[in-house]
């Protein structure tokens, strides 16, 4: 099982957030990126797989600012050696999908070909909806709300996807796509050096367009779509060969997704998917649950479960959530608790990737570093 470092990189503890308007105070977004090279640097020696960084935006209130995941990666990248470092993810319906292929293969140069791709689709509708506005109506989608702005989100992130790809190993593009179109039109183009040095041009009109430069991962970077928990996200995965990453969901639905992309991928049941947790490891179990209530517990109900992100966890056949810690949705507790956890998470689920939510800030930077620590150098020798 790999294990990746998830942050969505809040500034400011819980008592900080809570005097309101953290994210417009700069003293806390260069501690946060001081706190952050350190647990990177931290996590690169003791052997973490990668380390990832989701996309928001105007987060005011101090939970997820990382307008920009492909320059955390880069901060991140340049202060360590083996690392890899990625996006969970880039939010491909809100942008141009030739930067975005740009962006990753100009990381994957700086970094040595230590990038990752993780894509994903938009569900705050507050900056979706403003960074989207060019791209013909395109919104934020709720999780487990099927319509038609989810159809029209899901469209436009499939196409997008599908131009990266193509711009990543193809020499010349174009695209006559719903949303894009590559060359935009007729468009004059008579500079005699590319005649002699370049191509894509007939007639003295732009015809097709080298995306440059190249990644250094040959056809491309790994990639990843965070959070999957519906069947044709799934499916849509399995298909691509993209890891699907599911964020906590009740056991049964886990499980059946997990053979989802067995069945259509024809891969082993857990190759090519993991799961997101939220990893907490203290002293004491009373210690790592008094940190998650001023994290996982408060994050998640001031800022997720508005979003409909607890309906995953209900059971599909009409019964109350499980218990996240006797099920292993949340690893949190002493070493020997958080072993246990894992154990018993592994046990039913294969799963091949581990995303660790480390809730930085809101965790004492100290205690987040033991945490970080604990779990690599005393659990994970455990259960591997």
């Amino acid at each position: 099982m790999k294990v990746s470092i998830y942050y969505l990189p809040s500034v400011g503890s819980r008592a900080e957030i809570e005097k309101v308007m953290s994210g417009l105070r700069g003293d806390l977004y260069t501690k946060m990126l001081v706190e952050l090279g350190e647990q990177a640097r931290l996590a690169d020696e003791l052997g973490y797989d990668s380390i990832s960084f989701t996309e928001h935006h105007f987060h005011i209130e101090g939970f997820e600012l990382s307008n920009n995941p492909v320059l955390l990666d880069l901060f991140v990248g340049m202060q360590t050696k083996r690392i890899r470092v990625g996006q969970l993810g880039i939010v491909l319906p809100a942008q141009n999908p030739i930067r975005v292929a740009e962006d990753i293969a100009m990381l994957d140069h700086m970094t040595g070909g230590r990038a990752n791709a993780g894509f994903a689709r938009g569900y705050q509708r507050r900056w979706v909806d403003v960074m989207a506005q060019q791209t013909h109506g395109i919104h934020g989608a709720l999780p487990h709300q099927h319509d038609a702005v989810d159809e029209a989100n899901r469209a436009a992130f499939e196409e997008c996807y599908r131009i990266i790809k193509r711009a990543w190993t193809e020499d010349l593009l174009e695209v006559d796509g719903r949303y894009w179109r590559v060359p935009a039109g007729e468009t004059p183009w008579t500079l005699e050096a590319t005649q002699r040095y370049g191509a894509g041009v007939e007639n003295g009109v732009v015809r097709q367009v080298g995306v440059v430069p190249k990644p250094v991962q040959k056809p491309h970077p790994p990639i990843f779509q965070p959070f999957a928990s519906s069947e044709r996200s799934i499916r849509w995965c399995a298909e691509e060969g993209v890891t699907a990453i599911l964020p906590p969901l009740h056991p049964k639905l886990e499980r059946a997704l997990f053979a989802l992309y067995a069945e259509v991928s024809g891969r082993p049941q857990g190759d090519g998917i993991g799961v997101l947790r939220d990893v907490i490891i203290a002293d004491s179990d009373e210690q790592a649950q008094r940190l998650w209530a001023d994290s996982g517990a408060f994050c998640g109900a001031a800022w997720f479960e508005p979003f409909g992100f607890a309906k995953g966890l209900a059971d599909p056949d009409g019964g109350d959530a499980p218990d996240l810690f006797e099920s292993g949705l949340a690893l949190v507790g002493s070493p020997d608790t958080v072993t246990r956890q894992l154990e018993h998470l592994l046990a039913r689920l294969p799963a091949q990737w581990l995303f660790a939510w480390t809730y930085n800030a809101l965790i004492p930077h100290a205690a987040l570093m033991k945490s970080i620590e604990f779990f690599q150098t005393v659990v994970i020798p455990r259960v591997s």
